[in-house]
């Protein structure tokens, strides 16, 4: 069969662009996630014209083969993993910004734009993408689309599915379809666009996107409030949120993420606090906005707090919680990256909860978080080599999400289900909410070729 699949493939795209030698496809095989069972490939596509997606799902279709889509492979939850035999779908030679309306104030793009390229070229008409996920110099607006993803700036701006007006997605079976609209408004029958995004390329293959923009705004300026406690720092948020401020930033570090992130950059951020909270405005008066929300701290308890003095200071603030997770990877070697939103009244119960789980199982876990969102990221520190410290991860990483359901939460607020949680979303939306997206599923891909072993 495999020889019968590549010369179909061969017969709708260039040779350079089916990959077969295993030393090559074997690097497509995963994504960042641990944990995580990934499959063989018999063949890595990599297509640049809508026309050459179709030629690969009609080929799958012929011959029952699974195809699994990939953007940058970013993702932490094993939703790009290659299934055993499957045709993996790279869609990063797709990366045209077709369309950028100061007008409309949209973008039409293919979907292996790199988030922080987008970025930059709407900056140029006085425009702004906002979802930002920390790995937005690498990764395509296909996975942001793919996974729902989010963001620094979501307690604002909100996360991707809210700025996703229209799809072309390619089925199962080869066909082209389009939804949504590129209009401010439309309610034309069911949101099929919505229902495609996050819905990790097991309903279709995006291969268009119509994107909503807004205004480019001030540039932001971020205050850094030092705790000597999470709790502390999660009544902050709340005082925040409760007094109606509109922070565009509200991001949580704890010591152990501090200190990950001094180990590895060396950026002389305060060791001695047990919680660091970020908070940015770009308000066209961003400095008394700090002010205000710096009282707010002190009232909280925070021990110091400290306004950057201009753009040049916050950015450097906002680099440090951009390389959160890397630090907290470059401790053990390996990390599973929880996910967990909850409540924000459930904030301080989460971080505490997670740091008696983290001495309950002798293991380092640091958290970083979207705190104003309730999105919480503990991050498990661990030894892949060593089978014990491997198991109790793995236990830990549970726990947590058992946690997060128990405040009322979310077992991902924005990294997706993929193969790492599948077990919790059937536990999160009950045995009528499984049958039902189930029937979805069936809908669009009757013979379960896209992305197979995903979700549920």
């Amino acid at each position: 069969m495999s020889r019968t699949l590549i010369e179909l493939l061969h017969e709708g795209l260039p040779a350079e662009a089916v990959l077969t030698d295993p030393d090559v496809t074997a690097a497509y095989s995963h994504d960042m996630a641990s944990f995580c069972d990934a499959g063989v490939p018999a063949a890595v596509v990599l297509p640049r014209t809508v026309e050459q997606v179709q030629h690969v799902m009609r080929t799958a279709t012929e011959l029952r083969v699974p195809v699994v889509p990939q953007g940058a492979r970013t993702g932490l939850s094993g939703a790009a993993n290659a299934s055993e035999g499957c045709v993996v779908l790279s869609l990063v030679k797709m990366d045209r910004i077709l369309e950028i309306s100061p007008v409309d104030r949209i973008a039409v793009v293919e979907p292996g734009v790199v988030n922080a390229t987008l970025s930059r070229a709407v900056n140029e008409h006085g425009l702004y993408y906002p979802p930002d996920p920390s790995s937005w110099e690498t990764c395509t607006i296909g996975g942001n689309i793919g996974t729902a993803s989010g963001g620094l700036c979501c307690v604002k701006y909100g996360v991707t599915a809210e700025y996703v007006l229209g799809l072309d997605v390619v089925l199962a079976d080869g066909r082209l379809m389009s939804t949504g609209r590129r209009t401010a408004k439309g309610v034309a029958g069911y949101d099929l666009t919505r229902l495609f995004v996050g819905s990790e390329g097991s309903l279709g293959i995006v291969v268009r996107a119509v994107l909503a923009l807004k205004p480019k705004p001030p540039q932001q300026l971020v205050l850094a409030a030092e705790f000597s406690s999470s709790g502390a720092a999660c009544d902050a948020v709340c005082k925040i949120m409760e007094g109606g401020h509109v922070p565009s930033l509200l991001e949580l570090m704890d010591r152990t993420t501090v200190k990950a992130v001094n180990d590895l950059a060396h950026m002389g951020l305060p060791e001695t606090t047990e919680a660091l909270l970020l908070a940015a405005f770009d308000t066209p008066d961003p400095a008394a906005d700090l002010a205000a929300v710096g009282a707010l701290c002190e009232a909280a308890g925070a021990t110091q707090v400290v306004p950057a003095e201009d753009a040049a200071e916050s950015e450097l603030l906002l680099q440090a919680r951009r390389l959160s997770l890397t630090a907290l990877e470059a401790v053990k070697g390996t990390t599973m990256i929880d996910d967990v939103c909850v409540p924000r009244t459930g904030l301080a119960d989460m971080l505490e909860g997670v740091e008696r789980i983290g001495e309950k199982y002798g293991l380092t876990i640091g958290v970083c978080a979207h705190a104003g969102d309730g999105n919480t990221h503990p991050t498990v520190c661990f030894d892949a080599a060593d089978p014990d410290e491997a198991r109790r991860a793995r236990e830990s990483f549970d726990e947590i999400m058992a946690l997060g359901l128990e405040l009322g939460g979310t077992i991902t607020g924005e990294h997706g289900v993929g193969v790492l949680k599948k077990e919790w979303l059937a536990r999160e939306i009950g045995p009528v909410g499984v049958e039902m997206q189930q029937a979805v599923k069936a809908a669009f891909d009757p013979h379960s070729l896209l992305n197979p072993g995903k979700l549920f």
